[in-house]
C-alpha cells in the first residue's frame, strides 16, 4: 500500500469528519482540494450540500445552487479545478472509510447509506480509492482501534 493511502486510512480510522459550517476552504482542504479559494457563493453553497448529503447527484447539487448541471461542473473546474462529480465520489468514499471503521453497519448498508444503488459498483469505487476492498479495510481498521485501546488501557494501568 502506498504511503498517501496509508496516511489517509490513518486520518479516517481517526474519524476526521467535516461538517457543514466548517469554513470553505477547510471544506476544500478536507476534500483533497488545495490552494484554491472560492467567492462565488454558489460553489460555497455546492460545497456545504455536498458535505452535508454525500448522495446527491451533480444534478440534484445544482438544483440547490439554482445552476444547470452543465454550469456547475464548468464553475467547479474553473474555479477549483476539479470535477464536482470527483468531489461527490471522494466525500462518499470518505464517508464510507468512515462507516466502515465503526463496524456497526455491513457493507451493502454502507453502500446503499452513502449512494451507490448496487453493492458491486461501491466496492470497485472503495478499492480504486482505497487500493483494499471494503472488507480488508474494515479488518485492518479494527486492527489499529485494538492497538489504540490495548495501549490506552497500558497507560491507564500504569
Amino acid at each position: 500500500m502506498s504511503e498517501f493511502n496509508d496516511r489517509t486510512h490513518a486520518r479516517e480510522v481517526g474519524v476526521e469528519t467535516i461538517s457543514p459550517s466548517t469554513s470553505p476552504s477547510n471544506q476544500l482542504t478536507a476534500l483533497g482540494i488545495s490552494g484554491s479559494s472560492t467567492k462565488d457563493w454558489r460553489l460555497i453553497r455546492a460545497l456545504d450540500v455536498i458535505q452535508s448529503r454525500p448522495t446527491q447527484s451533480v444534478r440534484e447539487v445544482a438544483l440547490q445552487v439554482r445552476l444547470s448541471p452543465a454550469h456547475l461542473q464548468r464553475l467547479f473546474k474553473q474555479e477549483l479545478g476539479v470535477n464536482v462529480s470527483s468531489v461527490i465520489v471522494e466525500r462518499r468514499l470518505s464517508r464510507a472509510a468512515q462507516l466502515l471503521a465503526t463496524g456497526e453497519l455491513s457493507i451493502k448498508e454502507i453502500a446503499h447509506s452513502v449512494g451507490y444503488n448496487h453493492h458491486s459498483s461501491f466496492v470497485r469505487a472503495f478499492q480504486r480509492r482505497f487500493a483494499e476492498a471494503p472488507r480488508q479495510y474494515r479488518q485492518r481498521s479494527f486492527g489499529v482501534g485494538r492497538q489504540l485501546e490495548n495501549l490506552s488501557d497500558n497507560i491507564a494501568h500504569s
